[in-house]
């Protein structure tokens, strides 16, 4: 039995956040969600799509059922250029999934999707999921941490786990106290993740079949069209005339300029970017950031999903990995936890080493779907 006085910490209540409390949760484990926004479910971002060993850990999970109401199975690609000339028509390789795996990758809409993980979380774990609790500090010492958050409350627990995204406080804290112990140790960046790509996205209502994926390839710009059970989306890719590490906050006029130059770019056989654009229900644009860490823990913290590594979306992998993160995570804690006792809980020695294996097993998929977001993009745009 695990014992009851060893607590995670887990900032941000994403879809990897949220999957840590589900999982968190069946093992047993005591946690606590610190969730910056002041809603679970904002209708912010586009499609996020679960790939099939993901789909596996929802049915683990018990929420698997409820996730495939509200997705839609990709069943046929398309790929064509700048002109409309195709040169990939094919269903075979979701029909390879499906047939090996048991099911084809499945869309969702990114809302929806949070909204589902949230909801059917047990209602005590629902409970230790809090909003609006924005990150202002953590200490750690050999028997514990506390963050404290910008509204003045405190949470004790035994680690911290880092699901806060691409633009993580917790990797900012963390960086900042491995320096202070040692100034001159090759740590990573500041701002880690270079951009060599910006993306437009929007939702509106869907067009064509559900379970249809096409990309239009051009010099320097591409586009992906995907169709949900409810809704499509659409991203628009533009590479940046050199990498940056800037932050960009793209406004309203931003967005409406930038579609403007994909307007007739074709996203089915029948339809333009311009079509589905004057439908759009959400739509945002931001730099996307590449890049894997060299360090995803320090002392008690430890990081997972865009925290530590960050992917284009052309291939889909960023929240998959995030979810496997999570599980390689609560399959270590669970491994050193459950045969010790309130008074033997496992010190920093223990928990730094399962840190580094926990890093060491996530390394190579990562690095693979890391390589192959990175040649999707490139070879698109």
């Amino acid at each position: 039995m695990v014992p009851k006085s060893f607590k995670v910490i887990v900032v941000g209540g994403g879809p990897v956040g949220l999957t840590a409390a589900h999982a968190l949760h069946h093992a047993g484990i005591d946690f606590v969600i610190l969730e910056s926004r002041i809603s679970a479910v904002l209708d912010q971002g586009a499609s996020l799509v679960l790939s099939s060993p993901s789909l596996r850990i929802m049915h683990q999970l018990g929420v698997l059922e409820r996730l495939l109401k509200i997705g839609g199975e990709l069943q046929h690609t398309q790929s064509m250029t700048r002109d409309g000339d195709q040169f990939v028509n094919s269903q075979a390789i979701f029909q390879v999934l499906k047939k090996n795996h048991g099911t084809a990758p499945v869309a969702f809409h990114r809302a929806q999707l949070i909204e589902t993980l949230f909801e059917s979380l047990p209602t005590a774990a629902k409970d230790r999921y809090l909003l609006n609790k924005k990150v202002d500090s953590i200490e750690s010492d050999e028997t514990g941490v506390r963050v404290t958050c910008t509204d003045g409350s405190t949470y004790d627990g035994s680690i911290v786990i880092g699901a806060d995204g691409v633009h993580s406080k917790t990797r900012r804290i963390m960086r900042e106290q491995a320096l202070e112990e040692d100034p001159q140790c090759d740590w990573d960046a500041a701002v880690p993740f270079p951009a060599l790509y910006k993306c437009m996205w929007c939702s509106f209502p869907r067009v064509g079949d559900c379970g249809q994926a096409t990309d239009t390839q051009s010099q320097d710009m591409s586009t992906m069209f995907l169709a949900g059970r409810e809704r499509g989306w659409i991203f628009l890719y533009e590479r940046l005339p050199e990498p940056t590490t800037s932050r960009v906050d793209y406004t309203e006029g931003d967005r409406q300029a930038f579609a403007a130059k994909f307007a007739d770019f074709p996203v089915t056989d029948k339809l333009k970017v311009k079509d589905v654009y004057a439908t759009r229900l959400t739509d945002g644009m931001a730099n996307l950031e590449e890049g894997i860490l060299k360090h995803w823990s320090w002392g008690r913290i430890v990081l997972a999903g865009d925290a530590c590594h960050k992917f284009t979306p052309n291939a889909g992998r960023g929240l998959n990995n995030g979810i496997q993160d999570v599980v390689a995570l609560c399959n270590g804690l669970h491994e050193i936890l459950e045969t010790r006792t309130e008074n033997d809980l496992p010190d920093l020695v223990i928990l730094s080493k399962m840190f580094a294996d926990y890093q060491q097993t996530r390394s190579a998929p990562v690095k693979s779907d890391g390589d192959q977001s990175l040649y999707l993009s490139r070879m698109h745009a």
